[in-house]
């Protein structure tokens, strides 16, 4: 079996990873650089991580997220949230994007899925992190593959940081390769929202982040 696996260096995507080399997939794994501020550490992050799955590793460059704006992650924009309780670091449609070159990539390979580390339980509540969208982009997949039966697999949705901390110590995973800071690349800051829910997931798993804070 293939998969192609949405990768950007983080904790969740490591985890899930981990959980679909243990399923006994041959991975593939996809990074995206589109202009954001720990982009060499994410890739960095990546490289290390492809090596220890002795995974097919294939980066792609989508500067044009930049270039559209509109959030945190690639500008200068300040780090707030609007009426809909979305904070500014969400970057508008990029993991519909994402996943699009994902599914392309696994028609490509005759892979059997692609893998999305995203969580709907410990999240910053961005739109493509939830139930019905995870449904509604396996309809996409569905109705626009040649032959629709690629599966999308998510399997982080329903657990909380700390449970996917302790799958990541339980499956021995390289941890202190992964990077959540949104915004430093030396040390993290601990402040960010994606630092802060990465620490409460440490915490309440009761194990040491490997990763160097400020």
């Amino acid at each position: 079996m293939r998969a192609v696996v949405l990768m950007s260096g983080g904790l969740d995507s490591c985890v899930c990873a981990g959980m679909a080399h243990g399923m006994g997939y041959e991975l593939h794994i996809l990074f995206v650089k589109y202009g954001q501020k720990t982009e060499k550490k994410e890739e960095q992050c990546v490289k290390k991580l492809a090596n220890y799955f002795k995974a097919d590793l294939k980066i792609l460059d989508l500067e044009f997220l930049k270039d559209i704006g509109g959030s945190s992650l690639t500008s200068d924009v300040e780090v707030t949230r609007d009426d809909t309780g979305i904070p500014s670091t969400y970057v508008p449609f990029r993991n519909s994007i994402f996943l699009s070159l994902a599914t392309a990539w696994a028609e490509t390979l005759n892979a059997n899925a692609v893998f999305y580390g995203a969580n709907s339980i410990d999240f910053s509540g961005y739109p493509d992190c939830r139930p019905d969208y995870f449904k509604a982009f396996q309809n996409l997949i569905e109705k626009g593959t040649k032959r629709g039966d690629i599966k999308l697999i998510v399997p982080l949705a329903e657990m909380s940081k700390s449970e996917i901390v302790k799958k990541g110590i339980e499956l021995r995973l390289p941890l202190e390769h992964t990077w959540s800071c949104y915004f430093n690349t030396e040390k993290a800051c601990g402040k960010c929202e994606s630092c802060r829910l990465r620490l409460k997931g440490f915490e309440e798993a009761q194990y040491k982040d490997p990763i160097e804070y400020e």
